[in-house]
């Protein structure tokens, strides 16, 4: 009954879309990367590099909102990196992306050291505190779970959407699918298939670093060491559990974050209290990677994905 009591609260489901607002940008920028025909296994460095880029502007003195968008440039700068290496140069999106990983984390971490030499422990922000929006707040749970949080989670719904609009109901969004399932139908409509991948390299790199900036501007108020802790990974995973899909990709996104946060609610009530804990947090990703395999042997891969495109070449 613990358990079940558990589900059924308001508090719950609200941490839930807390811990899922990070996956959900991130998830989203993958997306937009993998939809037009490129894997970008930058995710987790670009996600450490938003949250520090965005974590130190407010800590310089800038706004909450100047430093989402410090944090987006930042973003965008690697994803300009990596489209620059894996679009017309044709190089390895795994090891391109690899690399941008490790060039953005441990840039990161010379930054920091450089910026702050002789801090211990992280300074603090004044970050983003929880909005209730008048009268939906109010309702029963979902008011609670969905209408009092961060502006920051507000905006990745809103992301969500305008994504899935942008896809599916814009001139953009076809030509964009279109370079990850038929680059040759593309470029015989006379558009750039180097640009239109380049363009959502980039802009989902953006996306990614908002997601990194998420955890020390909203969920925390610090940048530390590790704090992403492969959220970057997990996203890559969500986009196949989505089947390159916003809506279903959201929702991968808010069940992992729901197992987590079962696992931490049900070690706090000392439920299985001789089980090593190390159970508990191996358990969301067991169960996403359970719900991942069911899933992914009916997604339909974009044809073009991670096949690089020369103009004239069949």
């Amino acid at each position: 009954m613990e358990i079940l009591d558990i589900l059924i609260s308001a508090s719950f489901w609200a941490a839930a879309i807390r811990i899922a607002t990070p996956l959900i940008l991130a998830t989203m920028g993958e997306l937009i990367c993998e939809r037009a025909g490129v894997l970008n296994l930058g995710i987790e460095g670009i996600m450490v590099a938003g949250a520090f880029a965005g974590w130190m502007a407010v800590y310089s003195g800038t706004g909450l909102w100047v430093g989402v968008a410090v944090a987006m440039v930042v973003g965008m700068g690697f994803g300009l990196l990596h489209s620059v290496l894996t679009v017309p140069f044709g190089l390895s999106q795994h090891v391109v992306g690899l690399g941008v990983t490790l060039l953005a984390t441990s840039s990161t971490y010379y930054a920091y050291r450089l910026a702050l030499p002789q801090v211990t422990s992280p300074p603090k922000i004044d970050a983003f505190q929880p909005y209730e929006i008048p009268v939906l707040s109010e309702i029963p749970l979902l008011g609670q779970a969905l209408f009092s949080q961060t502006p920051f989670t507000y905006l990745a719904f809103i992301l969500v959407g305008l994504t899935s609009v942008m896809l599916y109901r814009t001139p953009l969004g076809l030509a964009m699918r279109a370079a990850g399932e038929s680059p040759a139908a593309v470029a015989a409509q006379g558009l750039s298939v180097t640009a239109i991948r380049m363009g959502a390299v980039i802009v989902g790199s953006g996306f990614m670093a908002m997601g990194g900036a998420f955890l020390t501007m909203s969920a925390f108020d610090s940048f530390f060491f590790e704090m992403v802790n492969g959220r970057g990974w997990i996203c890559i995973a969500l986009v196949v559990f989505g089947s390159w899909m916003p809506g279903k990709a959201l929702l991968g996104a808010v069940l992992f974050a729901a197992f987590d946060a079962l696992q931490i609610r049900v070690q706090q009530t000392g439920f299985g209290a001789d089980i090593p804990y190390q159970i508990f947090l191996m358990a969301p990703y067991i169960l996403s990677i359970a719900a991942l395999v069911l899933v992914s042997r009916r997604a339909q891969v974009p044809a073009a994905l991670m096949v690089p495109f020369n103009k004239g070449e069949r």
